[in-house]
């Protein structure tokens, strides 16, 4: 089911449609796990961030709503992350090691690789009955979750909405403004977390409102999405180096180890550098300008005009990437 909301229906019809649609489908996924336990689980976790951004887009009319359903996805999606975080470190590694500098070093990676891939299978044999446990769970969670929606109602002129659409992505943009010039300024872990967090938020908006102006979302969408694939290497990163830390024992011998985290650092700093330039290029500074245009936008759909009579004269802002 397409992940979008269209102008000109009744915006709490699109709210629970997009919501319930996504949940749904999650639901699926779970039930009938296509392509292993494992993948499952990483493809329902993506359909319930789809569906935390939406919460936040409209959060200004429902504040209570979205404070206890987002952490209702959360708690849901944190319940089942152990394997599948694990199963990501692998992933990580991997991409070090494609990315090695020689091959000495990428000898060593590969030697991580298979560490990595023998804790997976540890933490596997011991939790495998748990995560069941918990997976069937689930459908029963996200059920009371799409039941939910049913309390939402938005009252409001298609004006009303287009403002409250406007504020919801204006606050995402500020906050990823607010992100960059944090990373600029001390680089953390976290600062970097949040700009992923916001950016993720921002590709989901451009997927829901794709409605609006086709070209011009697709276009940003697929901006949007390569730096999320940036920053998601960065906090990788981050998660793979904190495990060093906690449980060096896990890796085969100091020098292996010292490599590693060499090729973390770099590789870290390499994506940092990378992704800050990206996200210049994807987050517009005027981020007001964008947000008025997002509700001119709207309130020409909702009227059934031309949304190009709209965006003629001064450049739009979301095209350029």
């Amino acid at each position: 089911m397409p992940f979008r909301i269209r102008p000109d229906h009744h915006l709490t019809d699109e709210f629970r449609r997009a919501a319930a649609g996504h949940l749904r489908e999650a639901i699926d996924i779970i039930e009938e796990r296509p392509n292993g336990t494992h993948e499952a689980i990483h493809d329902f976790r993506k359909n319930l961030k789809r569906v935390r951004s939406l919460y936040r887009l409209v959060a200004r009319d429902i504040p209570a709503f979205r404070e206890r359903e987002n952490a209702r996805l959360r708690d849901v999606a944190k319940s089942v992350s152990t394997i599948r975080d694990a199963a990501a470190l692998i992933d990580t590694a991997v991409y070090l090691k494609e990315n090695a500098r020689d091959a000495e070093e990428g000898e060593t990676l590969g030697r991580i690789v298979s560490a990595l891939e023998m804790r997976r299978d540890r933490m596997l044999g011991a939790a495998e009955s748990g995560l069941e446990q918990r997976l069937s769970e689930i459908p029963g969670m996200l059920g009371e979750a799409i039941a939910a929606l049913d309390t939402i109602e938005f009252n409001g002129r298609q004006s009303r909405n287009a403002r409250l659409i406007a504020k919801g992505w204006r606050k995402t943009v500020r906050g990823a403004q607010k992100a960059i010039a944090s990373c600029h300024d001390e680089a953390s872990a976290e600062t970097f977390h949040t700009l992923r967090k916001r950016t993720q938020d921002y590709r989901a908006y451009h997927t829901l409102l794709r409605p609006l102006w086709p070209t011009a979302m697709k276009a940003k969408y697929e901006a949007a999405s390569q730096l999320v694939d940036l920053l998601g290497h960065v906090h990788d990163l981050d998660v793979l180096c904190e495990l060093v830390e906690a449980e060096p024992h896990l890796f085969p011998g100091a020098d292996d180890l010292a490599r590693l985290l060499d090729a973390i650092i770099f590789r870290q700093q390499e994506d940092r550098n990378a992704a800050l330039d990206r996200a210049e290029d994807v987050f517009p500074k005027d981020y007001d300008k964008e947000a008025d245009r997002i509700a001119l936008l709207w309130r020409a759909v909702a009227n059934r005009d031309d949304p190009a009579d709209c965006v003629r004269g001064p450049k739009p802002v979301f095209p350029a990437v």
